[in-house]
């Protein structure tokens, strides 16, 4: 049996590439309710094998996965959904506005083909087996995921408060950076704007993100963000093509060497 690297132990909370001990790609997070558990995001098709594997080396029974759940439907989250549903058995779960692209494996929606990156990626498509909306509530054994409706990024972004956690998907990094606004993606950066504000709003006291490392909620850091947006409603270079990212780059390594977060920083 392999050891289980709780990331929040009082809360069941558990991230893959904490536990594989090197980067597999999106953040995926295994909530442990005792006799079921969930999974939020999957990640890439190429890393499901791996995941199950680590799943069953942890001593989680393949057949007490409750859900398969979406943030969104951008490749890097959900490629491999059809893969990891053939293994679990379980049901699929996301946004309404999610549900087509997943379910068509639409290319572009996806971000799985980016032709002027010389991005084609395969996009198998998945059944959506359950709708989540503003207000519903997941119950993992003992534990209540509520789900947050945070458009922006995508017009199918969830976020998921489970006491003082906040799975906070593509909204917001701990660097302050945010997920890709782009117009073929559906992004609404006024969407953004509110989504960010809510977070800011909100009582949680940790932020767990689905790229990098999690951090304690950071007001300050969330206006800088916030006002950033807010300026880009009106000026024509809100894109980027940064050549690298350093935060994913210094969580990685932190993940190689088996370093958790110090959260008392």
């Amino acid at each position: 049996m392999l050891k289980r690297k709780y990331l929040f132990p009082d809360e069941g909370v558990i991230e893959l590439n904490y536990q594989a001990g090197h980067r597999l790609g999106v953040n995926v997070y295994l909530i442990d309710g005792g006799d079921e558990y969930a999974l939020i995001d999957i990640g890439y098709l190429d890393a499901v094998d791996e995941i199950i594997d680590l799943i069953r080396r942890m001593d989680f029974s393949l057949s007490k996965c409750k859900m398969l759940i979406a943030t969104h439907a951008d490749a890097d989250h959900v490629q491999g959904l059809a893969r990891a549903q053939e293994f679990l058995k379980t049901k699929v779960a996301a946004h309404p506005q999610a549900q087509k692209p997943i379910e068509t494996g639409d290319e572009i929606l996806t971000f799985a083909r980016i032709d002027a990156q010389d991005i084609h990626l395969p996009m198998p498509p998945c059944k959506v087996d359950v709708l989540l909306n503003e207000g519903d509530v997941i119950d993992i054994g003992p534990r209540k995921l509520h789900v947050w409706y945070t458009p922006g990024h995508t017009t199918g972004q969830l976020s998921f408060k489970m006491g003082k956690l906040l799975f906070c998907g593509d909204n917001i990094f701990k660097d302050g950076s945010v997920g890709v606004i782009d117009a073929h993606h559906g992004s609404s950066i006024p969407d953004y704007i509110r989504s960010l504000e809510r977070i800011k709003a909100d009582d949680a006291e940790f932020l767990l993100p689905s790229h990098g490392p999690a951090f304690r909620r950071d007001n300050a850091l969330l206006q800088k963000t916030i006002e950033r947006l807010t300026q880009y409603q009106t000026m024509a270079d809100f894109g980027t093509c940064a050549t690298h990212w350093p935060m994913l780059e210094a969580w990685e390594q932190d993940v190689i060497s088996g370093r958790m977060p110090d959260f008392r920083k």
